[in-house]
């Protein structure tokens, strides 16, 4: 679920992207943007998924 939404909130952002696209300083933005955000994003993938092995390690012990 939160995969979908992040998905559909990365599309969204691209979307934008081509609506001001006719703007080189605005496309720059976008995809600084764009790319911070994914960035966040795979940051939060990564720490929910330590935490998910974390567990599952203490689990079998």
């Amino acid at each position: 679920m939160e995969k979908m939404f992040c998905l559909g909130l990365a599309l969204g952002a691209l979307g934008g992207a081509l609506a001001v696209a006719n703007s080189c300083k605005m496309r720059s933005l976008v995809k600084r943007s764009q790319e911070e955000f994914i960035d966040k994003v795979n940051e939060a993938v990564d720490a929910r998924l330590d935490a998910m092995e974390r567990d599952r390690k203490r689990e079998r012990d």
